[in-house]
């Protein structure tokens, strides 16, 4: 008499003859099966089999296993043995994959990044803090999990397989991947990053705080990076803003010192915004001379020397230029910094950041330009390379690529940058295949990059809605060239035969992953 079973760890368990049966019955209930008895009848028969035939009264789970589908096959039971056998196999494999996740988790826990090609997977984690661990012990555990339960098993086959490899498979249920943010959009009216609403900013800081909380704060939401599609255009408004209020505080300073006005400030603000109510004009960088005009009229008011006018708006002129060049470098400045210390995703990763940029020929957008070239070669605080954002620097005829271009001066400091930083890159506007989007005057219509190598601008469905800005890409799944071309042995037929398959496959892939 059999009494006890020998489990796959080790262990004797007693021996319960309507397991068997139990199993059978399943089986024989995939194909419509319904008879109990007849499941404990070839329970009865496994037994003994295993009793007179193989001579043991504590067999293993695999010879119990490999009993049942013999008696099954050998009684006449063809479907149900099939059965028997596919639910063997899908329990075996989930086993495994227990086993290999408990594995992962082992190393995950006892080894250092350095040991653990796992914990290195992402070289903007640090996988030796607690938050870089947790969230890869989320990870693993999700990627067992969708390979179990939810990928196609030809898609999983052959990313096993290394002929293919999907990314970032541990979202592959939870999120899109990355996107390019338009900051002008949303600094208009102001955010919400789910915990609060933001308000218009109203300084150049507050413009280049706020566009690293839009950036983390989308990562948070996100697996793939982050792109600013249009940030110099973007910079723009902070940049004014702030000019103008330094234009107002030197001129305030200088009526105080010249004058002994008292409230200087708050006359100075209240002239500026009559004239900006009566005339649409306010202080700006290259100041125009109607607002001046317009100024020096209202100061004439309890002024009556039109030298000293004229000396006071010079001198608000020339340290308003001077302070603002400061405040521009020390806000893109802070901004690099910013990128390459604050946290996203458990705290355990940077945000994975991109910026497109170099268009922009206004005087503010020049200065915010060449000033986040300077911040980017002056380095992070020990002179280190800042890994983040990755720069992307729009390169045009008629802007920035000939000597006698507007923003000539700025494309030779982003080379000069670019040979000591690697950032930035550069996107050409007028390659073939960028320029047939472009639109003058629509910033929207130039090409944007990110460093998670997204490029997307065509529409299919609306050719008038071609644009970049909120564009960004649902997943991508990489297929391995130098497989198929070792397995072609040379034959260029045979590789593009493969070549095509595998991109069906993908195609497949790819379009399972948008519905899900």
């Amino acid at each position: 008499m059999i009494t006890k079973i020998k489990k796959r760890d080790g262990r004797e368990a007693p021996f319960n003859i309507e397991k068997i049966a139990n199993a059978i019955f399943k089986a024989a209930s995939e194909i419509g099966g319904q008879n109990y008895h007849i499941a404990m009848d070839l329970a009865e028969k496994v037994t003994i089999y295993i009793e007179e035939e193989m001579k043991t009264k504590a067999p293993t789970v695999e010879e119990i296993q490999d009993a049942v589908e013999k008696i099954l096959i050998e009684t006449g039971h063809a479907r149900t043995a099939k059965a028997y056998i596919l639910y063997r196999a899908e329990r075996t494999r989930i086993r495994e994959m227990d086993n290999r996740l408990m594995r992962i988790y082992e190393d995950l826990t006892f080894k250092d990044a350095k040991d653990n090609d796992v914990k290195r997977e992402n070289a903007n984690i640090d996988g030796d803090t607690a938050m870089g661990t947790m969230l890869k012990y989320g990870s693993e555990g999700a990627k067992q999990f969708y390979e179990m339960f939810v990928l196609n098993p030809e898609h999983l086959a052959s990313h096993k397989a290394g002929e293919i490899h999907i990314h970032d498979l541990d979202f592959l249920t939870l999120t899109t991947t990355c996107t390019q943010i338009d900051l002008e959009k949303l600094f208009k009216n102001g955010f919400s990053t789910g915990h609060g609403h933001l308000r218009e900013p109203n300084d150049i800081q507050s413009y280049s705080a706020l566009a690293c909380i839009a950036i983390q704060s989308n990562q948070n939401d996100q697996h793939g990076g982050q792109s600013i599609p249009n940030f110099d255009y973007a910079m723009v408004p902070g940049v004014k803003k702030t000019y103008a209020r330094l234009y107002r505080e030197n001129l305030a300073k200088a009526l105080t010192l010249l004058t002994d006005t008292k409230n200087a400030l708050a006359k100075v603000k209240a002239i500026g915004q009559d004239i900006e109510k009566k005339q649409d004009l306010r202080p700006v960088l290259n100041q125009p001379t109607s607002y001046l005009a317009a100024e020096a009229r209202s100061l004439a008011q309890w002024l009556s020397d039109a030298n000293i006018i004229k000396r006071i708006q010079g001198f608000a002129i020339e340290n308003a230029e001077k302070e603002i060049d400061r405040c521009v470098y020390q806000s893109m400045e802070a901004f690099v910094h910013n990128l390459n210390t604050m946290h996203s995703r458990a705290g355990a990763q940077i945000p994975f950041s991109s910026i497109n940029y170099g268009m922009d020929m206004s005087t503010e957008g020049r200065l915010v330009i060449k000033n986040l070239l300077l911040a980017t070669e002056a380095g992070l605080g020990n002179g280190e390379t800042p890994i983040f954002p990755i720069h992307i620097f729009k390169v045009k005829e008629g802007v920035n690529y000939n000597p006698w271009d507007p923003n000539y001066d700025l494309f030779k400091l982003a080379c000069r940058v670019s040979a000591k930083r690697l950032f930035p890159n550069f996107s050409f506007m007028d390659a073939p295949f960028n320029l047939k989007y472009y639109k003058e005057g629509q910033p929207e219509t130039e090409i944007a990059y990110m460093g998670c190598r997204t490029r997307v601008i065509g529409n299919v469905h609306d050719r008038n809605r071609e644009i970049t800005y909120g564009r960004g890409n649902l997943s991508f799944t990489t297929i391995n060239l130098p497989r198929i071309a070792l397995n072609s042995q040379g034959d260029k037929a045979q590789f593009f035969t493969e070549l095509d398959k595998r991109i069906d496959l993908v195609i497949d892939q790819l379009l399972e992953r948008f519905e899900i």
